[in-house]
């Protein structure tokens, strides 16, 4: 039987304790916003799957940058980067730059089976709730969930909506701690193997769905997969496990408390700024949004999927969901599909059904 106990670290935040402290949030200076702009200029002539950390000339912001990897990693679990330049840098020197800050904090990793490295978070015409599809190709309102293949999950911020689209975060762990207490049938619960649903992300050899709990319970922290819709959803294959009456209380009960004014943090997120958040331990959700009708304002997000080469021990389903790296031995992103390479692209995918 699984151990219930409740974790007592700096990743168990509540919101209105974390809100009312901003060292969370750091505004980019002139002086290191130049040092950025240099190194991006630096390596325009160059592919960026071609480029590293050793690449980059940041000697002003390394030793911050090593700061913001450590609290994101094994501090609070998040931070905000606040006023790149976006609306005056060009797409291809903002993405090398949002790269280099990457660099810093982990290693890109595949977001689909097409092998995109440097994702789009805008919507192309999909529905959060298509059995095909994913939240990301939408403008639905996304409830409190995890990403589905990333130890670190980051946005950069390029054109927000003409309305909605807010981003609120909560503590995955704080949420564990209060289940345990007040319903630790619930919490155990969600220990149980579930099937997960790979929305159209299949390749050779694999099941349209992968299996893992929702939380474990480690010796030193409590890691989190979450994301309801794609449990449920996996439900259309008969072999997958089934789900029962107190599966779907305790889903409910998770989103409950991630929305409760206690747990949930509601995040400001303007033009040139750019959100880091550990995906094994903080929650994020988004509402709804409503776009703009020229196709050059519409809300338009940069997004990074990150491994830690030196992250923390990974459970064995979080490995074998979609593979370990050989030289690194973290988790791989998303399975490519025979064909693929991996790549960068600087426009939006056309939605692939």
């Amino acid at each position: 039987m699984t151990e219930l106990r409740t974790y007592n670290t700096e990743n168990a935040w509540g919101g209105p304790e974390i809100a009312a402290n901003c060292d969370w949030v750091h505004e980019f200076s002139e002086a290191e916003i130049r040092e950025l702009e240099a190194a991006g200029v630096a390596v325009l002539g160059r592919e960026f799957i071609d480029l590293s950390g050793k690449d980059f000339r940041l000697p002003l912001l390394d030793p911050f940058l090593t700061d913001i990897r450590n609290e994101v990693v094994d501090g609070r679990g998040f931070v905000l980067l606040r006023g790149l330049p976006v609306d005056e840098w060009p797409l291809a020197l903002t993405a090398r730059v949002y790269w280099a800050i990457g660099s810093r904090v982990g290693v890109p990793i595949s977001q689909n089976r097409v092998g995109n490295l440097l994702g789009h978070v805008t919507d192309v015409g999909g529905e959060a709730d298509h059995p095909n599809q994913r939240g990301h190709q939408s403008s639905d309102a996304l409830a409190f969930h995890t990403d589905i293949g990333a130890e670190i999950v980051s946005l950069l911020c390029l054109h927000g909506a003409r309305s909605g689209g807010e981003s609120t975060l909560a503590s995955a762990v704080s949420v564990w701690n209060n289940m345990v207490v007040e319903r630790p049938d619930l919490a155990k619960a969600l220990t149980d193997t579930f099937g997960f649903d790979r929305r159209n992300e299949v390749v050779d050899g694999q099941d349209p769905w992968y299996e893992m709990p929702v939380f474990f319970p480690m010796e030193k922290h409590i890691m989190v997969s979450f994301v309801p819709e794609f449990i449920r959803s996996a439900q259309r294959f008969e072999a997958a496990p089934r789900l029962s009456a107190i599966h779907n209380e305790a889903f409910d009960r998770v989103k409950e408390l991630a929305n409760d004014r206690r747990f949930k943090l509601e995040m400001d997120f303007r033009p040139g700024d750019i959100q880091f958040v550990n995906n094994l331990i903080v929650l994020h959700s988004r509402t709804e949004y409503k776009d703009w009708p020229e196709a050059e304002r519409r809300r338009h997000l940069l997004r990074l999927w990150l491994a830690v080469p030196d992250g923390w021990p990974m459970p064995d389903p979080i490995l074998a969901r979609h593979g370990a790296d050989p030289d690194t031995g973290r988790p791989c992103g998303v399975s490519l599909e025979p064909g693929a390479t991996l790549n960068t692209p600087l426009t939006p995918p056309v939605l692939r059904t």
